[in-house]
């Protein structure tokens, strides 16, 4: 299976004329069969960048049944702009609506966590079942 990334565009390399891939800030995944859905979030994460992936998970959560759960993967994001607390909201509120029924959240630093504890508080209150764990092997078996 493969990610679908969304990035505001190309990274300049230290060659002129000369344009890389950026590194995906968000990555989707959705294994029907499993009834998951993956989340990765890398490097510095812009809130255009994570505007388009509410888009698109948007548009494959209908591909899960209710009681699905949610793999947030946090080990790879550097920073997280504070204008993306409205799109993360509107992922989670989403999530919600949709069913979800267990969330495993991999945050391997506290200190990147940006908020996301209290946005889960606030936005699950209390009916969906949220899991952190330091590494993703631990989040795998969470998910089993």
């Amino acid at each position: 299976m493969a990610w679908a990334a969304y990035t505001g565009g190309k990274a300049m390399s230290a060659q002129p004329n000369l344009l890389v891939s950026a590194k995906p800030a968000i990555g989707i995944e959705v294994d029907a069969a499993r009834n998951l859905a993956r989340v990765r979030y890398a490097g510095q994460v812009s809130a255009a960048e994570l505007k388009a992936g509410v888009k698109e998970i948007e548009r494959r959560l209908p591909e899960l049944r209710a009681g699905f759960s949610i793999l947030v993967d946090l080990s790879g994001l550097e920073t997280m702009a504070l204008d993306c607390v409205p799109h993360v909201a509107k992922i989670m509120d989403l999530c919600k609506a949709r069913g979800v029924g267990l969330v495993v959240r991999v945050s391997p630093d506290p200190a990147k966590d940006i908020g996301f504890n209290i946005l889960s508080v606030t936005h699950y209150r209390g009916k969906v079942r949220v899991v952190t764990r330091d590494t993703l092997a631990e989040a795998e078996r969470a998910l089993e």
